[in-house]
């Protein structure tokens, strides 16, 4: 019996979902950044209502993190109670897939098959299939050395006063960190 998924992109790769688990399709437009957040929760999101938190599948899977454009979407899903935000390159397909979804293969390392329930094939592609309960679990490789950089830092900040949201620009409260006070002006000099 054929079973619908969504499929969608993450570093040129097709990945799948069962369409159960997922609630709707977004535009990605503003993320807002959470303190201490592990490496790939990219903070949480306001949508239809709701405060979700917002993971790149991007930087879960240990890819390169690159700019959003007008395809990286993000895929709402429901596990179990939880609704989480999944970002990815790109969304925009329903398929079914009659086909069996088969294991993993051995050699693929432990690590990278843990978070895939198997492949299938729909047509000439392979569809790697998610089991998005994999994804939320925390593991030892969450936890990063103290000292090493979080992966894909990108030196934004937001949030602060005198925000002006420009890429590698700290805001008053970072630039004055130890500090009692901002500058009489309120500027930042470069």
């Amino acid at each position: 019996m054929a079973e619908a998924f969504v499929l969608f992109e993450v570093a040129e790769t097709t990945y799948a979902i069962r369409s159960r688990d997922v609630r709707y399709l977004e535009m990605i437009e503003h993320i807002t950044p959470v303190p201490d957040a592990l490496y790939f929760v990219e903070g949480v999101v306001f949508s239809r209502g709701q405060v979700i938190p917002a993971l790149s599948l991007r930087a879960r899977f240990g890819f390169e993190k690159i700019p959003y454009d007008l395809r990286t979407r993000l895929v709402v899903t429901q596990i179990g109670e939880r609704t989480v935000g999944f970002i990815v390159d790109a969304a925009r397909e329903f398929a079914s897939i009659a086909e069996a979804i088969l294991p993993p293969p051995e050699e693929i390392s432990e690590l990278s098959a843990k978070y895939l329930e198997g492949v299938a094939r729909l047509g000439e592609r392979v569809v790697l299939v998610l089991d998005p309960q994999e994804i939320l679990k925390p593991s030892e490789a969450d936890s990063l050395p103290e000292g090493e950089p979080e992966p894909g830092v990108t030196g934004r900040t937001e949030g602060g006063p005198g925000d002006e949201g420009e890429p590698g620009k700290m805001n008053d409260r970072e630039e004055n960190q130890g500090s009692a006070s901002a500058p009489p002006d309120g500027r930042i000099e470069e």
